[in-house]
């Protein structure tokens, strides 16, 4: 039952007939809001554009004031996803929206959902009313990444450590402390070697992802992210990343990401009305939109998916649509991509925010973030 029709051919891009985008992919976002809100910058007023994916990170862009966001996904399951989140905002108080999306324990989800359901748009209440299981177990162990975290957790991690060393990695240390229990508790063969195995490009793309969405990946995928896994639990605090402690914990516990924190909630609350959600490929609305009308875009990692020559096409509608200071914010996790040279007068690498923004991402699996500025076309 977490199957939903595919969206209609008009809104359908590269991708979509690579993959099945009719599940839930994730129902999490997996990329660091403070991170890309910092990169963003949004201001009062900003016109922003947002793919939709698990609908955190385009529901955190509302706590900076914009005038509107336009949140697209071509998969009516992710919005389903954004659009459920978004009515627990406008029906529920902080604990209560945290219980129903799985951020906190409870036993009351069918009741809060039943409450929040009145917030819903049409299509998305028949979805989630035909998924009363799904609710009651939590909206954010329900994707299939998440499901893959799970197997992590549940399967490879006691097969490396013991429950006492997980906690201990929790502990807060100094960064000459986080190295020491890295080099000397954590970092041994069997940890290497599962942690290769498990997050290789055919177990990935099988059990997390999409095999599809490695077609235009470069290099030993779990090489790659073993590297940044290190500087996650070596140089970054694990002890206040709340990305890792769902994938150890399966829950965020006293560490919470940015949409989930009290002092965001009522900002979000109250800006729910400049939201608008879309079933539509970001390449079609891109190509769609008008000449100089946006300020910021969440392109999350789109271009992981797409050609070379797909990229270089969004890039070219993203330099048209961007007002002069515009900013766009992207991640690259095994695909590297960036915006074409033909596009140097209108799009601007911003090359060291990109390089110190990406180096405390506490989503670290990806192998760079960037952010470019559009700026005024040459007369």
């Amino acid at each position: 039952m977490d199957r939903i029709p595919q969206p209609p051919p008009e809104v359908r891009s590269e991708v979509a007939a690579e993959a099945d985008f009719s599940l839930i992919r994730y129902a999490q976002c997996w990329e660091d809001t403070d991170v890309l809100l910092e990169a963003l910058a949004i201001r009062p007023g900003d016109a922003c554009f947002s793919v939709g994916s698990g609908g955190d990170n385009t529901l955190a862009m509302l706590s900076r004031d914009p005038g509107r966001v336009v949140a697209v996904d071509l998969s009516p399951a992710q919005n389903a996803v954004l659009e459920l989140k978004a009515a627990g905002f406008a029906m529920l108080g902080h604990d209560e929206l945290l219980e129903l999306v799985g951020a906190a324990p409870s036993a009351r989800r069918a009741r809060l959902y039943a409450h929040a359901r009145n917030a819903l748009p049409p299509a998305a209440r028949a979805y989630w009313d035909a998924r009363a299981r799904v609710i009651e177990r939590g909206l954010s162990a329900a994707g299939k990444f998440e499901r893959y975290f799970a197997l992590f957790r549940r399967v490879v991690l006691p097969l490396v450590h013991s429950r006492r060393d997980l906690d201990a990695l929790f502990e807060p240390r100094d960064a000459a402390g986080r190295r020491r229990f890295y080099d000397e508790r954590w970092n041994n063969r069997r940890w290497r070697a599962l942690f290769r195995a498990f997050f290789s490009r055919r177990v990935m793309g099988w059990l997390g992802r999409d095999t599809r969405f490695f077609r235009y990946a470069e290099g030993d995928v779990a090489e790659r992210i073993l590297a940044r896994t290190e500087h996650a639990l070596a140089e970054l605090d694990p002890s206040s990343n709340p990305y890792l402690h769902w994938i150890a914990y399966g829950r965020f516990g006293s560490t919470l990401p940015y949409v989930w924190r009290a002092e965001n909630h009522e900002p979000i609350r109250r800006n729910l009305a400049r939201l608008e959600v879309r079933l539509a490929s970001v390449e079609s609305s891109l190509a769609a939109a008008a000449g100089a009308s946006l300020d910021r875009f969440n392109l999350s990692d789109v271009f992981e998916y797409l050609s070379p020559e797909a990229s270089d096409a969004v890039f070219a509608d993203v330099a048209r649509c961007a007002r002069p200071g515009a900013r766009v914010a992207y991640w690259n996790m095994m695909a590297p991509r960036r915006r074409p040279e033909a596009l140097a007068g209108r799009l601007r690498p911003l090359e060291d925010e990109s390089r110190r923004f990406h180096s405390r991402a506490a989503t670290f699996f990806y192998g760079a973030f960037e952010v470019d500025q559009a700026e005024a076309p040459r007369a």
